[in-house]
């Protein structure tokens, strides 16, 4: 009996050595908090996850900017070939008060395996938080009476109004609507 404890107290300090000695810097790491998740990568935040309580913030913002939300996913074609234009009107617009949120839609178990290395290969500027609500039936149409769930969406507003897309967008589209908002 004693050989036994013994053994199994090395065996554990080897896997607590091992688990400390263990560091990939590289890997992103899960910091589990009490409203979201914040995947990290060397200690930065790459993605915040939200359930729609904590995120619907996002939709009610009053100030004097103009907010372009889009909803989208790594797996979605439609929308992986417009997210250059949401780069290109976060860039373009920043002086401007325009503000883009990329709201994805991925599934938690591909955050780290698509979600985040997507995001570094194509080094995404605009803030992105990802959506984790399975209860689909309820949000969506709190987001938008109009919306079907379809992706892409895009929901554009300021503090005096809102417009909802359910679409595509390219460039010179997505500019257009986002002109219509700025005073």
């Amino acid at each position: 009996m004693y050989i036994f404890i013994v053994m199994n107290i090395r065996v554990l300090f080897i896997v607590f050595v091992l688990f400390l000695n263990c560091k990939n810097e590289n890997k992103p790491q899960e910091i589990t908090s009490t409203k979201e998740k914040e995947y990290v990568l060397e200690d930065k935040p790459i993605v915040e996850e939200y359930d729609f309580n904590a995120f619907e913030k996002f939709l009610n913002i009053k100030d004097d900017k103009v907010y372009v939300v889009n909803f989208w996913a790594t797996w979605c074609a439609p929308c992986i070939k417009e997210l250059p234009y949401f780069e290109a009107i976060h860039e373009n617009y920043k002086n401007k008060n325009v503000v883009v949120l990329l709201v994805s839609l991925d599934f938690p178990k591909q955050y780290q395996k698509k979600l985040i290395p997507f995001m570094q290969k194509h080094k995404l500027k605009s803030k992105v938080v990802a959506l984790n609500d399975p209860d689909s039936n309820s949000w969506i149409p709190k987001v938008s009476e109009e919306w079907s769930g379809a992706i892409p969406a895009t929901l554009i507003y300021n503090k005096e109004k809102r417009a909802f897309y359910e679409q595509s967008f390219n460039y010179e589209e997505l500019k257009t609507e986002v002109n219509r908002f700025i005073n």
